[in-house]
């Protein structure tokens, strides 16, 4: 297969233009090694949520990192979309005519903390009471209050790169707690001081994995993708994501939800949903055979249910 296609992310994607990276584009790399003659022009696009720096919800939640994407897509005006899972809603559904035709190989989805420069502590443990945190999820500043209430958690937003700029350059805060596999894309790895082991910090839904969406009438550029697609990965976030769209979150639902594949070749959910402030949580785990991914997910978000997950999530403001 030769030709040209065009793709295009929001400023959260691990796309460099316009926002400067000096690490190569994982899609565009995976494409150029998967098919040749393909040449493959990356078209950023700055939406809403990505120059927005107050409460998402204010502007429809996670979905705002999207809608103008998908309007990019679905007129044609790009090819390809890429996103990160954990910043694909799963209250909304995709729009029709569209799939996500691959699923990257999964990054490392443990989340880590970065400490201003000349500061004293290693670890959030060290951290005296009344330290304040940076973060831009819900989801870590329950968990991060669940172990240490003593300390303020606060909302900084923006892209990986506009969030450490800001954390170096305003002095707000004492740690800043964000995505390890966030950090890597952007060749910032070595500012990571601190790994969240994942009893500490259970992952986001779709950590670490990016999606490629395409518009399903494009047969040819559906085959192509889905010879980048890693199939465990798949499968994971098919679970992951099932239990997610069953539990009917939102962006303010601090919901937490890894799925693993055992030594034994079973497969492992685990779900948290917590109250805003991590003092209250709903847990599940269960356990499946991979062709029952999607069954997994739906089991688990009924146990969370069953749990109280949904009366935490009404507590939680849109």
């Amino acid at each position: 297969m030769s030709g040209c296609f065009q793709i295009s992310a929001s400023a959260s994607a691990p796309v460099p233009r316009p926002w400067p990276s000096p690490r190569p584009n994982t899609f565009a790399i995976c494409c150029s090694s998967s098919a040749e003659n393909i040449d493959v022009e990356l078209i950023g696009i700055e939406t809403s949520g990505d120059r927005w720096q107050g409460d998402l919800a204010e502007l429809g939640g996670k979905g705002a990192f999207l809608k103008e994407i998908d309007r990019h897509l679905l007129m044609g005006a790009i090819d390809v979309a890429v996103h990160c899972i954990k910043d694909v809603p799963g209250d909304v559904p995709m729009p029709e005519g569209t799939t996500f035709a691959a699923y990257l190989l999964r990054e490392d989805v443990h989340d880590v903390v970065l400490f201003p420069a000349g500061s004293p502590y290693r670890r959030l443990a060290e951290l005296p009471a009344g330290a304040r945190i940076g973060t831009s999820a819900v989801r870590r500043k329950a968990q991060i209050l669940r172990k240490r209430p003593d300390l303020h958690v606060d909302r900084i937003r923006g892209n990986v790169n506009s969030r450490i700029a800001r954390f170096d350059s305003e002095h707000r805060f004492d740690a800043m707690v964000l995505a390890q596999a966030g950090l890597r894309r952007i060749g910032m790895e070595h500012r990571a001081v601190e790994v969240l082991p994942l009893d500490v910090m259970c992952p986001a839904v779709g950590a670490g994995v990016i999606g490629i969406q395409c518009r399903t009438a494009d047969a040819g550029i559906v085959e192509l993708l889905r010879l980048l697609d890693d199939q465990q990965t798949r499968i994971h976030v098919t679970a992951e994501r099932t239990m997610l769209h069953g539990l009917q979150g939102h962006c303010n639902s601090p919901i937490a939800g890894h799925c693993t594949t055992t030594p034994d070749g079973q497969l492992s959910l685990l779900g948290m949903v917590f109250s805003r402030e991590g003092g209250q949580f709903a847990y599940a785990q269960e356990w499946d055979t991979p062709d029952h991914a999607h069954e997994l997910g739906a089991y688990v978000a009924a146990t969370l249910a069953r749990k109280g997950a949904r009366q935490l999530i009404a507590g939680t403001a849109r």
